[in-house]
């Protein structure tokens, strides 16, 4: 798909969600995702991340993240981005506990990976002047492994329904990252760090981050009666 790196490399905005249970399985995939999405021309300010709990709350921080997102480009077009940061600051974060603004975090996608750790994991990529457009795709990234009572089904089948009815109530692409492992190996082996040097499998993460460019390229398209290949 040539056309689609130009378009990621100038117009592209994604946000990333993730859980933070099982925290090396996810670490390793949101580094295949943010790696994924710098390949296809992605820049590193045009990329957010924002951490939840766990998968359950995945659905809801989509559907609050993108709506945010809509505020902060809204803000920024009325003002050119000088005066929209204060509508966001009063918004309670997705953690329920401080006033976070998507504007005024840390950049650390452009060092080169996700959020270093001890730094604020709500957000990267963002610079001052904040979203300049909504979102064009969004990436739900959680791992829900089968223990042995029913949550496992009850998390995996609400979670998917959830982000499924984001995607088609927002008309933002919501990419499906949530991996539903009957072990913990299965997570390993798909965040591409299984085996005794935690080099074996595929990072599924690499994936979820090509499937948003490419749906946010289609997107536009369809949106202006194109069809992008």
């Amino acid at each position: 798909m040539a056309g689609i790196k130009g378009i990621g490399d100038a117009h592209t905005y994604d946000g990333i969600v993730h859980a933070r249970w099982n925290k090396p399985i996810i670490s390793a995939l949101l580094d295949g995702t943010l790696k994924a999405l710098k390949a296809s021309g992605v820049k590193s300010e045009n990329i957010v991340i924002q951490s939840v709990p766990g998968s359950y709350e995945l659905p809801y921080a989509v559907q609050r993240m993108y709506t945010g997102s809509q505020t902060q480009s809204a803000a920024a077009s009325i003002t050119g981005g000088m005066s929209g940061m204060g509508l966001m600051q009063s918004a309670t974060d997705l953690l329920g506990g401080s006033t976070t603004d998507l504007t005024g975090l840390a950049k650390e996608v452009a060092s080169g990976g996700a959020p270093k750790e001890g730094a604020p994991k709500e957000a990267a990529g963002v610079g001052q002047q904040g979203l300049k457009q909504p979102f064009d795709a969004l990436i739900a990234i959680g791992a829900l492994i089968k223990g042995s009572t029913m949550h496992f089904e009850y998390i995996s089948d609400a979670v998917s329904h959830g982000l499924m009815r984001v995607q088609l109530d927002t008309g933002c692409p919501v990419i499906f990252g949530l991996l539903t492992l009957l072990t913990e190996e299965q997570g390993l082996e798909r965040a591409g760090i299984a085996g005794t040097n935690g080099d074996q499998g595929h990072n599924h993460g690499e994936d979820w981050g090509a499937a948003a460019v490419e749906l946010a390229a289609k997107r536009k398209g369809w949106a202006e009666g194109r069809f992008v290949e």
